[in-house]
């Protein structure tokens, strides 16, 4: 009987969650856009109130609850897609090759690196598909998202790796 190769399932995770970045990638922000079904979902705008005391800008634009509801749900929406995203894809990467490479520290800067590297390569692809601006700040959080989840795993792993082994 064959050994179960967890590696290979996170790495056709990393491929697959590439595909769905690629697939993403290539949408208009028309195609993409919910705010059609945020004005349908969240009629009564709960926790507007709440969102308007938080105004930040993001790559010189100044989100503002207060002045646009829905703009402002849906631009956290898509930051939230982006980081946790590539949360996924860097955890992914990692997982997949750390027994691979041998050495965590190595595989997570690998894993980071092919993440980050995905990031600004899916913004260039942004930028031949029409009506979408790609942004360097998207990749920063696309590589922060990566980051996080490495760590973490690294951190898991690590006090998993200390704790005493149970025989069954």
């Amino acid at each position: 009987m064959k050994k179960f190769n967890s590696e290979i399932v996170w790495l056709a995770i990393a491929f697959g969650v590439m595909a769905v970045l690629f697939f993403s990638s290539s949408q208009t922000y028309a195609e993409q856009s919910q705010q059609g079904n945020l004005r349908h979902w969240l009629v009564n705008q709960p926790f507007k109130e709440f969102l308007a005391q938080f105004k930040f800008t993001y790559a010189g634009e100044v989100e503002d609850a207060a002045k646009n509801y829905f703009t402002y749900v849906e631009f956290l929406m898509r930051k939230t897609a982006h980081f946790s995203t590539y949360f996924i894809l860097g955890l992914s990467w990692f997982m997949g090759l750390r027994r691979r490479i041998g050495n965590r520290l190595l595989a997570g800067f690998v894993a980071w690196q092919a993440a980050t590297g995905y990031a600004g390569l899916d913004e260039f692809h942004q930028s031949l598909t029409g009506g979408r601006t790609p942004l360097i700040q998207d990749v920063a959080l696309d590589s922060t998202g990566a980051l996080t989840a490495i760590i973490i795993a690294t951190i898991i792993l690590s006090i998993t790796k200390r704790l005493p082994q149970r025989h069954l």
